[in-house]
């Protein structure tokens, strides 16, 4: 069974030990509002314990204060590509982001966010698709294989780390559930950050509900994986 690091998200804990946590994400446009509150509090009163968004720009930070009033769960605010972005959730109070430090530019960048979230006590999720991996990992191995996608992980986790961050939940995501699989058990065992598990472009809803039903119960039964989504 593996133990890994435990950290605070909101009111609640992850990884250490802690129950396995459930997580959804909002379909809702971020311009939205009301339907996006709405659906907040319809996936809560469903159970989920954690609910992530899309941060795209500047006025989708509004949508962070409505949605903490209207829930108690905590809150991930998704982000690609701009560090302020990042800042500004932290800023309004989310519980958590998920960014690729690697995608952000330069060093000082990184750097704005991890102290940020140090400051606010928040934790990062570094999020690794097969579909969009680095050009220097790509042409290390080939294709998205297992060995890629933990690699681009753990250099992100890296940027991170140089700024004494580690309060990172780290998610590694294929279509292909073997190389779901196979990636998870061997960043299992590189490194303690709590892994969220989690099927991407599973297909249609039937596909998808087996293929996340397969690859992510494979997982949990060896002891591996801290939340589903």
């Amino acid at each position: 069974m593996r133990t890994s690091k435990k950290i605070k998200i909101g009111n609640t804990f992850m990884g250490g030990g802690s129950p396995i946590l459930v997580q959804s994400m909002l379909n809702i446009p971020s311009t939205d509002i009301e339907n996006s509150v709405k659906q907040a509090v319809e996936l809560e009163n469903a159970g989920c314990q954690i609910i992530r968004f899309a941060i795209p720009n500047e006025q989708a930070l509004d949508l962070i204060e409505p949605i903490k009033k209207a829930t108690t769960v905590p809150l991930v605010a998704d982000i690609h590509f701009d560090y302020k972005l990042a800042i500004g959730a932290a800023e309004r109070g989310i519980d958590k982001i998920r960014i690729n430090p690697g995608n952000i530019g330069s060093e000082d960048r990184v750097k704005a966010v991890a102290d940020i979230c140090k400051l606010k006590g928040l934790p990062i999720r570094i999020g690794v698709n097969s579909g969009s991996l680095e050009k220097h990992i790509l042409a290390k191995y080939g294709s998205p294989t297992p060995e890629a996608m933990v690699e681009s992980a753990l250099y992100h986790a890296s940027l991170l780390e140089k700024f004494d961050f580690d309060d990172i939940v780290i998610s590694i995501k294929s279509s292909n559930v073997n190389t779901m699989i196979k990636a998870y058990e061997i960043a299992a065992e590189k490194c303690n950050y709590p892994l969220h598990l989690g099927v991407t472009e599973a297909g249609t809803e039937r596909m998808g509900i087996i293929k996340s039903a397969v690859g992510i119960g494979s997982l949990l039964t060896h002891g591996i994986g801290d939340t589903i989504r």
